[in-house]
């Protein structure tokens, strides 16, 4: 018992004193100061704490630290069972083996067959050289776990320190990735075989700091100031998810109650087609007491993908965004919006879609960039969800935009619009110039003419209750009253049970 206690003391102490220090001076936590923050007190449970590599050469031997660098086990987080692998730096830099990999793998195994949620600290410095391509087959290990993981369990990676070369493909197959800044960093090659290759000078920040994969590749969905802070959020996402694909989200009793009336929105949403308004201030008013939890606010602005409570029960919230591009959908929002319906249509999480778009972003860059193929990524994932889905048309919905922001065409449960909606192909003034281009170009005064013949194609085709009359809108409500419509539609459809034909899977756009 003495020897046993001396071996755990010793596998506790996470290497030396000035291993410790050298972290600290990074101005990072240590593992087990993450821990404690992702945790409820007192719940963590460490397995293979005594576990060491085997590796031989180039001085491995002499070395064989307790833990081989990565902590595994599971606790809770706010009483539901979560699993976690931390890499710890302050061993080998935190790189992987065959025995590091080979405790992952144990891990990731038991949070699949136990249906818990995953979360990985990374903190590494990719593949132990050391032990050459058995860390590489390591890493195969863990890709192809995540990959059958997928859409049966949550899975979220926490980028706390490097992350580099193949290690980067782990955040990327997982559902959310976190990153804080000034010591995250992400990227495939680092900055000497950049400026080695191409003779381009950058810092690893530059290259792929939180910044950079929160606002420009998307590689990050939420960016933090510091650990702490990043970590109490992954806690929040957790509160937010299902264990696993066979539960539904935990619902929470709430004080707000499910018929108040939103009069605010009467003011927040111009009836001017023209001008903006920010539609985060439309979802906190629909929202139990105004809170949601916002995906990649910082990349991809033009369409907002959030989690919030709607009477006590979550659901999935996919919006244009009029403030940024005028809500237009380009490539990079069509990703977005696509990935975040095909999770929450994996983890039962009801959708919730607010409409005010002109259409998709026109433009060489565009068409050329692939929008059709990209387009296509969002209308497939809306088409392949089963969970409940309610569509609410605030202004104006144009062209094939309207189609792929879950129309009733294209499979939606239920579709409300205000009396502001205005459905149509395109907008009266450039489908009056098009309809009407021969009598325009003709007439003594053209400009009071196609002023006149806008006006009157508006009338005919544009007006709010045109889509209605023809059973493509469910009803045209109060905007006032979205919350207790929103509310009434989801409770009704939450026994929903959407049947699917056989098939091994679809064949996504990629």
């Amino acid at each position: 018992m003495a020897d046993l206690g001396l071996r755990k003391d010793r596998a506790r102490g996470r290497d030396s004193k000035r291993a410790t220090e050298q972290q600290r001076a990074r101005g990072k936590l240590t593992v087990d100061e993450r821990l404690e923050l992702l945790f409820d007190p007192g719940t963590f449970t460490e397995i293979e704490p005594l576990r060491t590599h085997r590796a031989t050469g180039f001085g491995m031997e002499h070395r064989r630290p307790a833990g081989d660098g990565v902590v595994t086990g599971w606790g809770k987080v706010e009483g539901r069972t979560v699993f976690v692998y931390a890499h710890d730096f302050r061993v080998f830099g935190g790189s992987l083996g065959e025995a590091h990999a080979q405790k992952i793998h144990k891990l990731m195994d038991l949070a699949a067959s136990t249906g818990a949620p995953l979360v990985s600290l990374s903190d590494g410095a990719g593949a132990r050289i050391q032990e050459g391509v058995a860390a590489l087959a390591g890493y195969g290990g863990i890709f192809q776990r995540n990959v059958r993981a997928s859409g049966v369990i949550p899975q979220i990676s926490v980028v706390l320190g490097p992350c580099a070369g193949g290690a980067t493909y782990s955040p990327a197959l997982t559902d959310f990735t976190f990153m804080v800044k000034d010591i995250s960093q992400m990227y495939i090659t680092g900055p000497g075989v950049v400026e080695a290759v191409t003779g381009e000078k950058i810092s690893h920040d530059g290259l792929g700091g939180a910044d950079v994969h929160g606002r420009v590749s998307g590689a990050a969905g939420f960016v933090y100031d510091s650990e702490a802070d990043c970590l109490e959020e992954v806690r929040y996402l957790l509160s937010l998810l299902p264990s696993n694909n066979r539960e539904l989200p935990p619902g929470l009793p709430t004080a707000d109650p499910a018929d108040r009336r939103c009069e605010a929105l009467l003011d927040l949403v111009p009836v001017d087609l023209s001008r903006s308004y920010d539609m985060r201030d439309v979802i906190r008013e629909i929202v139990d007491v105004g809170d949601f939890f916002e995906v990649h606010s910082t990349w991809a602005t033009n369409v907002i993908c959030a989690l919030a409570r709607i009477d006590g029960q979550v659901v999935g919230i996919v919006a244009n965004q009029p403030a940024s591009m005028a809500g237009a959908l380009d490539i990079h929002a069509s990703e977005k919006a696509a990935r975040f319906v095909q999770f929450c249509d994996a983890f039962s999480t009801p959708l919730v879609t607010l409409v005010d778009v002109p259409g998709f972003l026109p433009g060489k860059d565009q068409e050329h960039g692939g929008i059709i193929r990209h387009g296509a990524k969002l209308l497939y994932a809306y088409c392949n969800a089963t969970v409940p889905r309610v569509q609410v048309i605030l202004r104006k919905a144009y062209g094939g935009a309207y189609i792929v922001m879950d129309s009733r065409s294209v499979g939606a449960d239920l579709s409300f619009a205000w009396p502001t909606n205005e459905i149509a192909v395109m907008g009266a003034e450039g489908a009056a110039g098009v309809v009407f281009r021969k009598e325009i170009a003709a007439a003594a005064d053209p400009e009071a003419t196609r002023a006149r013949l806008i006006e009157e194609y508006r009338q005919e085709l544009m007006h709010s209750y045109y889509a209605a009359e023809r059973g493509l809108v469910d009803d045209v409500i109060d905007p006032a009253d979205t919350r207790a419509v929103l509310a009434g539609a989801l409770g009704m459809l939450r026994t929903k049970n959407a049947k699917t034909p056989y098939r091994k899977h679809g064949n996504l756009p990629m």
